[in-house]
């Protein structure tokens, strides 16, 4: 009994399913190209959303710079300015109420 007709695969049939795995296959990678480079050229423009920021407090100014201005402003004397200079480069805190 021969299917040459009849309800069995063709040649034809062969060809299409052939051509159909092709077209799948092709859609896949293509489809795995377009996602990377989707996502590389994301990183490029945005390179904080890929890499972690280190979460840093708000600047304060620093406690020599402050005295530094007080002494300008006038609002503490020079011997005064020193004793405090060196009171905070030794790490010693106050010692008692500040003065004027």
């Amino acid at each position: 009994m021969t299917y040459w007709y009849g309800h069995g695969a063709h040649l034809l049939g062969f060809g299409l399913m052939a051509v159909g795995m092709l077209l799948v296959w092709a859609l896949i990678v293509l489809g795995i190209v377009a996602l990377a480079r989707h996502l590389g050229r994301t990183a490029q423009q945005h390179p904080a959303a890929w890499t972690p920021t280190p979460q840093t407090p708000p600047a304060q100014p620093e406690a020599e710079q402050v005295l530094a201005e007080r002494f300008a402003r006038g609002e503490i004397d020079a011997d005064e300015y020193r004793h405090r200079l060196e009171v905070l480069r030794s790490g010693a805190g106050p010692t008692g109420p500040a003065p004027g």
